[in-house]
């Protein structure tokens, strides 16, 4: 029991040290706080102050697609010698990790939505939106031709596709609400992760170094927008706020910041009751599913009350949430797994959607006329999400582009839960 207690408290308070650490050194601050907890959790699941489970509990779990075994089923295995008392341990941890990760991403997901402002970012986003809309299409269509050639090499190769579906159109809040609405097993989801990651990587090296250049070539050059005469709307204070707020966790702990940060934390709290509500209203549909596009739904209509999009610091709280179920779901990554050459096919699913999607969207940008700027900051917004989006308007040299590419970043954080557990349950009909 004092294992288990131990385990929470780490995840849970692990990610004040990873946040310093990219807040004091420019060097984590690249990293990311998500990967260090990922690269955390993985380190602790394989150093051996865990136990191992056995091929006959992977084969009761992952075999049967649940995330553990009920106790008394357990404690029955165990006696009929189908299980270990090793693996009797290991479900203990397992059970603690599974509340623990379904827990935060549930209280993440509203605080994270609470902050959005929908109706100044659909103002003030000019063309890029179409540009948003045509990066969508491009992942849907790509994740689904995807699936047709992968689905019988990459095992759950249609909960893998709604994972890459959220994955593109809002980054690792979405892939994280996803993969817990389809149940995807744990090492598919790392697997998922780590190869977006390397792939990412590269990608987003090109994107701030020859990028810019190279898009110009087919792409129309990018036309500031026009503000009418006598406009008050500060256009470039509001870029330059939103970009430097996404990582801002300072004052969080003020007392003028804390107090209304629990009655957000209260809020998430009533609308995950409300998403449990509807759920046992709707019998047919999976409780996971029900649950998430609720609470989604609910958060997002609550950003239209000022009072509560205003409350400081709500969308900062909810990634530190996300980077806290980077850690738990990484304790659940067994190397000795994932490192099969099973998962090759995966890198290569992984690498068509990635690949495939920024071509075709490039495509039809050139059909479409959009400008190479905002094609690039539209693809930087859905794929990496919005932090990753003042970097590459420095590389642009275009500060007007920051809104629109945090707008639709944020669009995209709405719109993937919904489309990306609508694709994956959509793929496994086929």
């Amino acid at each position: 029991m004092f294992s288990l207690i131990l385990l929470a408290l780490f995840c849970i308070l692990f990610p004040v040290f990873l946040i310093w650490l990219t807040k004091r050194y420019i060097f984590f601050k690249k990293v990311g706080a998500i990967v260090m907890a990922y690269a955390t959790g993985i380190l602790i699941a394989n150093i051996g102050i865990m136990p191992r489970a056995s091929d006959g509990y992977r084969e009761a779990t992952i075999g049967q697609d649940r995330p553990f075994i009920p106790k008394t089923e357990a404690v029955e295995m165990v006696a009929a010698g189908t299980l270990t008392k090793s693996d009797l341990k290991y479900n203990s941890i397992a059970v603690v990790q599974d509340s623990m990760q379904s827990a935060l991403v549930l209280l993440a997901i509203p605080l994270i939505l609470f902050s959005l402002n929908v109706r100044r970012w659909l103002k003030f986003s000019g063309k890029g939106f179409l540009s948003m809309l045509l990066a969508l299409v491009s992942v849907m269509i790509i994740v689904a031709t995807g699936y047709l050639i992968f689905r019988d090499k990459v095992e759950g190769a249609d909960k893998v596709g709604g994972m890459l579906i959220g994955l593109y159109t809002g980054g690792s809040v979405n892939l994280a609400s996803i993969a817990l609405a389809l149940k995807v097993e744990p090492n598919a989801f790392i697997m998922t992760n780590t190869y977006d990651m390397i792939v990412g990587a590269v990608v987003i090296l090109f994107f701030i170094t020859v990028g810019p250049a190279f898009f110009r070539l087919f792409l129309p050059p990018f036309k500031a927008p026009a503000v009418a005469s006598g406009d008050e709307f500060d256009f470039d204070g509001m870029n330059r706020k939103m970009a430097e707020d996404f990582d801002d966790y300072t004052g969080i702990f003020k007392k003028g910041v804390v107090l209304p940060l629990l009655g957000a934390i209260g809020m998430s709290i009533v609308i995950l009751g409300l998403g449990l509500g509807v759920s046992f209203l709707l019998p047919d549909v999976p409780q996971t599913v029900s649950v998430i596009l609720t609470i989604t739904t609910v958060g997002v209509a609550a950003s239209f009350i000022r009072p509560v999009r205003e409350i400081r610091k709500t969308f900062q709280l909810g990634m530190y949430f996300i980077v806290a179920f980077s850690i738990v779901i990484a304790t659940r990554c067994d190397l000795s797994i994932i490192f099969q050459a099973k998962y090759l096919s995966l890198l290569m699913f992984v690498s068509y959607a990635y690949f495939g999607s920024l071509f075709l969207h490039l495509f039809l940008s050139w059909i479409f006329r959009i400008n190479a700027d905002d094609y690039l900051i539209t693809t930087t917004g859905f794929v990496y999400s919005p932090p990753f989006v003042p970097m590459v308007a420095a590389a642009l040299k275009n500060k007007d582009v920051i809104l629109t590419g945090l707008a639709t970043g944020m669009i995209g954080w709405i719109l993937g839960n919904y489309i990306g557990v609508a694709f994956g349950m959509w793929l496994g009909k086929l």
